[in-house]
């Protein structure tokens, strides 16, 4: 019913600065009201350590974040484009990690992508 893509990742150095993006599809039916209407996640896994919750954007555009990357990440969407943005500035070597989108109402999921961030 719904697909999610993350792009994005990449290597950066220490104080660097990187944009992710998940593309949303599916169901013409369906996804651009489902969209509209689900809060969006970001997540990540760090190895040996379980996925958390990063920032979360509600339908009407009220964020939160992970005191971890307060001050430092930026959550947005576009309705319109089916898109979700994770703007991430100052990153620092424990921001390494899958990145994975996720949409709440049916609970899906994107494939994640690497972010990894060198000292």
């Amino acid at each position: 019913q719904v697909q999610l893509v993350e792009s994005g990742g990449g290597l950066v150095q220490a104080g660097g600065s990187l944009r992710l993006s998940c593309a949303a599809s599916g169901s013409i039916f369906s996804i651009r009201r489902l969209f509209s209407s689900t809060i969006m996640d970001w997540y990540r896994q760090a190895p040996g350590k379980q996925r958390e919750l990063v920032a979360t954007i509600t339908s009407g555009g009220s964020t939160d974040y992970a005191d971890s990357v307060k001050g430092r990440f930026t959550i947005s969407r576009d309705n319109a484009k089916l898109m979700v943005y994770l703007q991430m500035n100052n990153l620092k070597p424990e921001d390494t990690a899958v990145y994975y989108c996720r949409m709440n109402a049916g609970g899906y999921w994107g494939q994640g992508t690497q972010v990894t961030v060198s000292s």
